[in-house]
């Protein structure tokens, strides 16, 4: 347990940069006469921890220490080298060469584990550009502006403070607070357009920040029951993770919770011919308002 301790103690300093010993005893939930003896403990190690009386004082490590290969044991070394491994495809080549280095410092053999496809973003120059121009922002702590498409189909422009990218649902957040709304806000990458980074800077303190907001947009939901053809199965096999029943003609059917707006409808057409409404009525209405609507354009 104690063991445990020290390390956390070495991490919580090299993320903070300093610290007091209140501060630690309180979050490590020991008294200021353990923190001090851990302290001694850790220096004892050959971990240049410093203590600084007065104003301005607090605890913290030497400004240019780096943690030794040493301090990681197999499993953690094993669980980087599959964490970057997984992620690689983000960045390509230089993400590979940064594996290989890790593997040959940790004298452990690269193995070719996990394939994660992010086609969309790697091949398609656009969306690259601006996730490598967000990615920059944050590393450099630089305002960004873009003009933003929202739920309702609004066009708003926002400045954000940019703080990480998300991957969530097959889609990239902005996760950042938003001057326009006062607030930390999620914005997906592909509604964001004409982004622009300021030259102004700003200043964020880690421990400040609130905890990601990781709930994609809350909607009212509703419970709609399917019926689709057997066409669509790979579709309905993919995408719902309720549990689908069949019927002798290999019709499958589905009860699940959708959006009750307009993505629902949405959605819903994207299946075309192959899906029915069954339940709720007045979402078969307004599915057959949405056909009707559709129709009107096509008429000659």
């Amino acid at each position: 347990m104690q063991m445990n301790r020290l390390f956390k103690i070495v991490y919580y300093l090299l993320e903070n940069g300093k610290s007091t010993a209140p501060e630690l005893a309180e979050k490590f939930e020991v008294s200021i006469r353990t923190i001090y003896r851990d302290l001694d403990t850790i220096s004892a190690a050959g971990i240049p921890v410093y203590a600084a009386q007065g104003k301005g004082g607090g605890i913290s490590l030497l400004d240019d220490y780096i943690l030794e290969k040493s301090l990681f044991s197999k499993e953690e070394k094993e669980q980087i080298l599959m964490a970057l491994q997984g992620i690689s495809s983000t960045k390509g080549t230089s993400a590979d060469e940064l594996l290989s280095k890790l593997s040959a410092l940790f004298q452990i053999k690269n193995t070719d584990w996990i394939e994660v496809d992010f086609s969309e973003w790697v091949k398609n120059s656009a969306s690259q550009d601006i996730f490598n121009d967000i990615k920059k922002a944050i590393f450099d702590r630089h305002f960004i502006s873009f003009s933003y498409f929202d739920n309702k189909g609004f066009r708003l422009n926002r400045t954000v403070k940019p703080i990480k990218l998300i991957f969530r649902s097959k889609d990239w957040y902005l996760y950042g607070f938003c001057l326009l709304k006062n607030d930390y806000r999620l914005f997906k990458l592909t509604r964001m357009k004409e982004l622009v980074i300021s030259t102004e800077t700003f200043s964020r303190e880690i421990s400040e920040l609130p905890k990601t907001k990781m709930e994609i947009p809350h909607y009212n939901m509703v419970s709609v029951k399917l019926k689709f053809s057997p066409q669509a199965a790979f579709r309905v096999y993919d995408e719902f993770t309720d549990s689908v029943t069949t019927d002798c003609e290999n019709n499958l059917y589905v009860t699940t919770n959708l959006p009750d707006n307009e993505v629902m409808y949405s959605y819903l057409l994207t299946f075309g011919e192959y899906v029915e409404v069954l339940a709720p009525q007045y979402v078969r209405v307004g599915i057959t308002e949405k056909m009707k609507l559709i129709m009107k354009k096509y008429k000659t």
